[in-house]
C-alpha cells in the first residue's frame, strides 16, 4: 500500500514521498491491522473504519484505493455479522444487540452497493456484482428482522403483532433467495436454506394469525389460516435436506402444534360454530410490520466527520499533501468538467450522428422528422447500393452488424431487459398502491369518526387538507406511470416489430445467407454506374463523418483525462495562504480558477456547431445522389427482392442499438421512480400512524366528556322524577278540597251540677283523704287524655261517689 502511494505522489503532486514517510509507515500499519482482524471482537471495528476513512481520505481518484476500500467494507460487514452471531440470543439484551449489529451489516453492504461500487473504473468482482450484494442485505435484514420476531415472542405480545413481524421475516427471506438465484457466487445450499426458512416464518405468521382469529372468534378464518400454515411448513420440510437440526426441529414443532390445532378448530367449527372456511385467495393478506432497516455507521457514512481535530481518528494522513477543501475543490471541477463535456458537447455529437438517421425534407436547412423512418431507411440505403454491386452473398458491413448482435446474445438480452424492467415497474406500482391505500384507508376512517361525531367535535381537518403534499404525490407518481406506460409500449412495439429480424442477425451465418436472397447480375449502363458513383461517394462521406465525430469524442475524452488541476489548484492555495494567512481556504475561493481552465474548452463546443453546418449538407447530398440513383434505375428491379432484405436487416440493427438505449433509460428510471415511491409509501405509513393515534385520542377525550355529561343528565332526570311524583299529590290536594273555613266559636253548654254530661267524658272526684294528688296522675301516665281525671280540677263536672250515676238526655 505504501509504494503505490508514494507513487500516486510521484505522479500527481509537487511534493516529494519522502515528507510523507511516518504517514506511509502509518498507513502500512492501519492495513496490518485491518486485515489482520479475524475474531468477533468489538475492537476490530475500529481498526477496520479506521483505515476505511483514511482510504477514503486520500484515494477518492484512485481507483485502486477504491478496491481496497471495498475490500474493506465487505471484511466489516462480515464482522459485524460475525458479533451478532456470537451473543447469546436467549435474552433480551442479546436479541437487541444481535438485532443492531446485522442492521449495521445490511447498511454497510448496502453502501457498499450504492455508494462505493459504481465508482469502481473496472468490472467489481464476482462476489461483490449487484445482485450477489442485494441477496447478502436481504439475508441480514431478515435475520434481523427475526431477532425482533424472537423478542416479541419472548415478551408474549399480542399474537397480530407476531403475525406481522414473521410475514416480513417471511418476505426478507424469500428477496434474499430470489436475489441469490440471480448470483453466480450464492451457493445452491444457502438459496436452499433461504428457502426453507421464507416458507418457515410464512407457516408462523400464519400460526399467530389463526390464533389472533381465535380470539376474535373468526372460526372460519382460523381454521382457513391453520390450513395455510400447514401447506407452508409442508413446503420448508421439502428443504430438509439443506437446513441444519436446529431449524428442522422448529420446523417439526410448529407442524406439531399446527396440526394439533387445525383439528381442535375444525371439530369445532364443524360441530359448534358451523362458520364458513375462506379459501386462501379470499384470505387478507397479513399486514406487514418491518422493523430491521439498513443502518450505515456513521464511521462509513460520513469518514471525514472522523478525521481532523475533534474526530475520533484523530488526524489525517498525508494532511500536509493538500488541504481538505482542495480535494473538494477538485471533485468539484472535476464533476463540472464531465457534465460539460459530456452533456453539451459529446452528448450533442452522437445527437447528431442519430438525427442523419431521423430527419430528412426538401429544404435541408428546415428538417422534418419523418415518421416512418430515418434518412437512411426511407430512401432504402445502403441495401439499394449494396444489392447492386454484391448480388451473391453477404455485404461486409451486414456480417459486421450480425457479429456484434451475436457477440452481445441481442434477442435474449432484449428480452432479459424487457422481463426485468416489466418487474421494477410492478414492484413500483405495488409500492405506489400500498401507499394510496394507506392514504384511502385513513381517510375512510377519518369520514367515518367525523360522521359518527360530528363536525362540531370532530375538529381536525381532513386528510386531503392535513397531507396536501402527500395527496399531490399522488398524481405525481400516477403521471410518471402513465407516462412511463405510454413509452414502454412504444418500446414493445418496437421490439414486436423488428423481433424476427434481431432473431436472425443473432442466428448463425448460414441462417443468414439464407434471409438474404441472391439476385442476378444487372446490367450496369454508364449512367447507372455515375449515380452509383455519386451515392457511393455521398455515402462514403457519411461514414466518414461518423468516424470522424468518434474519433473528435475519443480525443475529447483524452483531453479531458490529462486535464488535471490539482496543480493549479496547489499554486491557488500557496497564494491564498500567503495572501490571506488567517483566512480558512474554502472551495468557493477557486471560482475564478474554474471559469478560466473550462475555457479550455470553447473551441471543442464551436466544433458542434461546425458539425451541425456539415450535416445539413451531407444530408442534401445524399437525398440529390439517391434522387439521380433512383431515376437512372428505373425499371430495373431485378435486386428489389434482395435490396428489400438487406435493408430490412440494416433497420433491425439500428432498431436494436435504438431498443437498448430506450431499455437502458427505462431501468434508470424506474430505479429512480422505486426511491420515490419507496419515500412516498414510509410517509404515508407514518402520516396514517400519526392520525390514528391522534384519532384515538380524541375518541378518548370526547367518550370521557359524553360520560360525564351522561352522568349529569342522570341527575336531572332523577331530581325530576322526585318532582314529579310528590307534585301530582299537592295539586290533587290543591284541587279537590275546598278552602276549610274557619272554626265558628261556640259556648259549651255548662252542665247542671251533679248531672254527667258524655261529651265530658268520665271524671273521678278527689282521691280519699292520705294519698297525693300527684298519684293518679303517676298511675295512668297521661293527664291530658279526657277520660282520666285532672286530682287538680275542682268544681263543676266532677262525678261523687256517693251521689251515682245520673244521665243526662241528649240535646237536640
Amino acid at each position: 500500500m505504501a509504494a503505490a502511494i508514494k507513487q500516486y505522489i510521484s505522479t500527481k503532486y509537487e511534493q516529494h514521498p519522502d515528507m510523507f514517510k511516518k504517514d506511509l509507515e502509518a498507513i502500512d500499519d492501519m492495513r496490518r491491522n485491518a486485515i489482520n482482524t479475524l475474531e468477533p471482537h468489538v475492537s476490530g471495528i475500529s481498526k477496520l473504519t479506521l483505515y476505511a476513512a483514511q482510504l477514503v481520505w486520500i484515494g477518492e481518484s484512485q481507483n485502486n484505493l477504491r478496491f481496497e476500500l471495498a475490500n474493506i467494507l465487505y471484511n466489516l460487514a462480515s464482522l459485524y455479522t460475525q458479533l451478532a452471531v456470537s451473543l447469546n440470543r436467549s435474552t433480551s439484551d442479546g436479541l437487541k444487540s444481535a438485532c443492531n449489529y446485522f442492521c449495521q451489516a445490511a447498511g454497510v453492504i448496502s453502501h457498499l452497493k450504492d455508494t462505493v461500487i459504481p465508482d469502481l473504473r473496472t468490472t467489481p468482482p464476482e462476489d461483490m456484482d449487484t445482485m450477489t450484494l442485494e441477496s447478502i442485505q436481504q439475508l441480514l435484514l431478515a435475520q434481523a428482522q427475526e431477532c425482533f420476531w424472537s423478542k416479541a415472542v419472548k415478551d408474549g405480545l399480542k399474537d397480530g403483532l407476531i403475525a406481522k413481524l414473521a410475514a416480513k421475516v417471511s418476505d426478507f427471506y424469500d428477496q434474499a433467495a430470489e436475489y441469490g438465484t440471480k448470483s453466480d457466487i450464492i451457493s445452491t445450499e444457502w438459496i436452499h436454506h433461504m428457502t426453507a426458512k421464507h416458507h418457515h416464518f410464512a407457516a408462523a405468521a400464519q400460526y399467530r394469525a389463526s390464533r389472533d382469529c381465535l380470539d376474535k372468534q373468526k372460526y372460519g378464518e382460523e381454521v382457513a389460516r391453520l390450513r395455510d400454515s400447514l401447506v407452508c411448513v409442508n413446503e420448508a420440510l421439502k428443504e430438509s435436506r439443506w437446513i441444519n437440526k436446529i431449524v428442522l426441529g422448529d420446523l417439526n414443532g410448529l407442524k406439531a402444534r399446527v396440526t394439533e390445532d387445525l383439528k381442535r378448530a375444525e371439530k369445532d367449527n364443524d360441530v359448534i360454530y358451523l362458520m364458513p372456511v375462506p379459501p386462501k385467495s379470499e384470505l387478507r393478506t397479513l399486514d406487514r410490520a418491518g422493523m430491521a432497516t439498513p443502518r450505515i455507521p456513521p464511521e462509513v457514512s460520513d469518514p471525514y466527520s472522523t478525521l481532523g481535530d475533534k474526530g475520533a481518528f484523530g488526524q489525517p494522513l498525508f494532511a500536509r499533501l493538500v488541504p481538505y477543501a482542495v480535494h473538494v475543490a477538485v471533485s468539484i471541477y472535476d464533476e463540472r468538467k464531465e457534465r460539460l463535456v459530456n452533456t453539451t458537447i459529446i452528448d450533442e455529437l452522437e445527437a447528431l450522428t442519430t438525427k442523419l438517421r431521423e430527419y430528412v425534407g426538401p429544404n435541408p436547412m428546415k428538417r422534418l422528422k419523418l415518421t416512418t423512418g430515418s434518412l437512411l431507411q426511407s430512401l432504402n440505403l445502403p441495401a439499394s447500393l449494396q444489392a447492386l454491386e454484391k448480388p451473391l452473398g453477404l455485404p461486409p458491413s451486414l456480417t459486421t452488424h450480425a457479429e456484434d448482435i451475436r457477440q452481445q446474445d441481442g434477442l435474449h438480452k432484449l428480452q432479459r431487459s424487457i422481463h426485468e424492467i416489466r418487474k421494477l415497474k410492478a414492484n413500483d406500482e405495488a409500492m405506489y398502491k400500498e401507499g394510496v391505500g394507506l392514504l384511502e384507508t385513513e381517510a375512510a376512517e377519518d369520514e367515518k369518526a367525523r360522521s359518527k361525531h360530528g363536525t362540531v367535535r370532530w375538529t381536525r381537518p381532513p386528510s386531503s387538507q392535513a397531507a396536501e403534499k402527500l395527496y399531490r404525490q399522488v398524481s405525481e407518481i400516477e403521471g410518471y406511470l402513465q407516462s412511463a406506460a405510454s413509452s414502454d409500449e412504444l418500446v414493445n412495439t418496437k421490439f414486436k416489430e423488428c423481433e424476427s429480424a434481431i432473431k436472425i442477425l443473432s442466428g448463425t451465418k448460414m441462417e443468414l445467407e439464407a434471409a438474404v436472397p441472391s439476385s442476378r447480375r444487372a446490367t450496369l449502363t454508364p449512367a447507372v454506374e455515375r449515380a452509383a458513383d455519386s451515392l457511393r461517394s455521398a455515402l462514403s462521406d457519411f461514414n466518414q463523418l461518423e468516424r470522424r465525430r468518434k474519433k473528435i469524442i475519443q480525443e475529447l475524452r483524452e483531453k479531458v483525462k490529462d486535464d488535471d488541476i490539482n496543480s493549479a489548484i496547489l499554486a491557488e492555495t500557496a497564494r491564498f495562504e500567503r495572501e490571506y494567512p488567517m483566512q480558512k481556504i474554502e472551495p468557493a475561493m477557486f471560482e475564478n480558477l474554474f471559469e478560466d481552465r473550462l475555457a479550455l474548452y470553447d473551441e471543442d463546443r464551436k466544433i458542434v456547431s461546425k458539425e451541425k453546418e456539415s450535416q445539413v449538407h451531407l444530408a442534401s447530398r445524399v437525398q440529390e445522389a439517391n434522387a439521380a440513383f433512383t431515376v437512372a434505375r428505373r425499371g430495373d428491379s431485378s435486386t428489389k427482392e434482395r435490396e428489400q432484405a438487406l435493408q430490412r436487416l440494416e433497420n433491425a440493427y439500428f432498431k436494436y442499438k435504438e431498443i437498448v438505449s430506450n431499455l437502458n433509460t427505462g431501468r434508470k428510471f424506474y430505479n429512480d421512480l422505486a426511491n420515490i415511491v419507496t419515500r412516498f409509501t414510509d410517509d404515508c405509513r407514518n402520516f396514517a400512524y400519526q392520525r390514528r393515534v391522534e384519532a384515538g385520542q380524541m375518541e378518548t377525550d370526547l367518550s370521557t366528556a359524553l360520560s360525564n355529561l351522561n352522568l349529569n343528565l342522570q341527575d336531572q332526570k332523577e331530581r325530576q322524577s322526585l318532582r314529579s311524583h310528590y307534585a301530582p299529590q299537592q295539586e290533587q290536594q290543591s284541587v279537590s278540597h275546598e278552602p276549610m273555613p274557619a272554626p265558628t266559636p261556640t259556648r259549651a253548654p255548662q252542665p247542671e251540677p251533679g248531672v254527667w254530661n258524655p261529651a265530658q267524658g268520665i271524671k273521678f272526684g278527689a282521691p280519699p283523704s292520705g294519698l297525693s294528688a300527684q298519684q293518679p296522675q303517676q298511675a295512668n301516665g297521661n293527664v291530658h287524655h279526657p277520660a282520666y281525671p285532672n286530682a287538680n280540677a275542682r268544681g263543676g263536672g266532677q262525678w261523687d261517689v256517693s251521689r251515682g250515676v245520673r244521665f243526662e238526655p241528649r240535646r237536640s
